[in-house]
C-alpha cells in the first residue's frame, strides 16, 4: 500500500483517489450509507481549500484525527463491520467500521488508535476458539491490516487510516463529514497546509 504521504508536500486532491484507502472508503459508504450516493463518479475532488470543524483536527505528522468528548465509561454496542481482502499471494486486509467513534476507546482517535482497533476487530472476526488452526490465520491477518475506515453515522464524521507496508508508518489521509440524513458526503484529503474538500453530488 502506498505511504500515507507527507502533509507538507504539494498535493493534488485527485491523487488520493488512486489509493486503496479511497476504494475502501467508497465500498464502505456504498455498504453502510447507500442513500448518500457516494460512488466514485459522485464523490469527486473539488479544487478548493476548507476549514475543518471539531471534532476533526489535522496533525502535521499523522494526518487527520478526531478529538472526542467522552462522558464516563459506558459499554458501547458492537459496531457494524465488513472485512475486505486485497491481493495474492500476500494479501492485505482492510476493514470498514460503522458505529460511534467512541467504540475505539480513546478520547483521541488518530491513525494509530484506529489501526489498533481495526486489528482487534479483524482478529475477532477470523479467530474461532473451537478451531485451533484459525489462530495462526487470524494473527497473519492482523499483521496484514493495511487500511481502516471508520464511519460514525450518528456523529456525522469518519476517518480513514492506512499503513505503509514498506515502512510500517501509519497515517490518516482522509476525514469524512456526513451531512444531515439524506444529504451528501464530504471527504477531506491531506495536502499542503490545508485539506482539500471532496463532495458527493446527490
Amino acid at each position: 500500500m502506498e505511504a500515507a504521504g507527507d502533509p507538507h508536500r504539494p498535493h493534488d486532491p485527485h491523487e488520493v483517489t488512486t489509493r486503496p484507502i479511497w476504494r475502501l472508503l467508497i465500498r464502505g459508504l456504498g455498504l453502510f450509507l447507500p442513500e448518500r450516493n457516494a460512488t466514485p463518479q459522485a464523490l469527486v475532488p473539488v479544487d478548493r481549500t476548507t476549514v475543518l470543524a471539531p471534532p476533526v483536527y489535522l496533525d502535521p505528522r499523522t494526518g487527520f484525527g478526531l478529538q472526542l468528548r467522552l462522558r464516563g465509561r459506558r459499554r458501547m454496542p458492537r459496531p457494524d463491520r465488513e472485512v475486505y481482502v486485497r491481493g495474492r499471494p500476500s494479501p492485505g486486509y482492510g476493514i470498514v467500521i460503522a458505529g460511534p467513534a467512541a467504540v475505539v476507546g480513546s478520547r483521541v482517535v488518530d491513525a494509530a488508535a484506529l489501526i489498533r482497533y481495526a486489528r482487534r476487530l479483524v482478529f475477532a472476526e477470523l479467530y474461532d476458539p473451537a478451531d485451533a488452526a484459525s489462530m495462526s490465520a487470524a494473527v497473519r491477518a492482523v499483521r496484514s491490516v493495511e487500511a481502516a475506515v471508520l464511519l460514525d453515522r450518528a456523529g456525522g464524521v469518519g476517518l480513514c487510516a492506512e499503513v505503509d507496508r514498506a515502512t510500517g508508518e501509519i497515517g490518516c489521509p482522509l476525514a469524512v463529514r456526513l451531512d444531515a440524513p439524506g444529504g451528501g458526503v464530504r471527504a477531506y484529503a491531506v495536502g499542503g497546509r490545508f485539506a482539500h474538500s471532496v463532495s458527493s453530488h446527490s
